[in-house]
């Protein structure tokens, strides 16, 4: 099942054909596999990687690192389920070290990012403190390397 998984994160795109030749497999069987994987949660869903760069100038993306006081009973969960409902989130991951949460924002506009962070996300009563960090250009996304050198990148080698 992990190599299914690897070759579908590569591209969900391949035919269940394809999948069955790389996996010495029937059709039947990796259909088969990948309904178990959807029906238990395993596979959450397909998306296209999409080059923000090229394709929408005007979207905003900020990595915010939440600081918040764990709930009696719930501890982080409950708040970071809460903050993962906003529209503008498009992550949100509990991690380890001087902050509690890696919330993933976008926006059409820096002022946008700014109104969540300060009208939204800062007013929630277990929110300590936030640390806001924009991306300013993405190389790789989701193992997908999104620059790629062309000739013309390229120093002239003399001898």
């Amino acid at each position: 099942m992990e190599t299914l998984l690897r070759l579908l994160q590569q591209d969900s795109t391949v035919s269940r054909e394809d999948l069955a030749r790389q996996l010495n497999l029937s059709v039947d069987e990796v259909g088969r596999r990948i309904a178990e994987l959807e029906q238990n949660g395993v596979i959450r869903g397909y998306q296209a990687i999409v080059d923000r760069e090229r394709f929408d100038k005007n979207t905003v993306t900020a990595f915010i690192e939440v600081r918040i006081t764990p709930e009696r009973g719930g501890g982080f969960d409950r708040i970071a389920e809460r903050i993962a409902k906003f529209d503008q989130v498009v992550s949100c991951y509990l991690i380890s070290g001087g902050y509690d949460l890696l919330v993933v924002v976008q926006g059409t506009s820096l002022r946008e990012v700014a109104s969540f962070v300060s009208e939204k996300l800062s007013t929630i009563e277990s929110v300590i403190s936030t640390a806001t960090l924009f991306r300013l250009k993405t190389y790789k996304e989701n193992g997908a390397l999104l620059t790629a050198e062309t000739a013309e990148d390229r120093l002239a080698v003399s001898p």
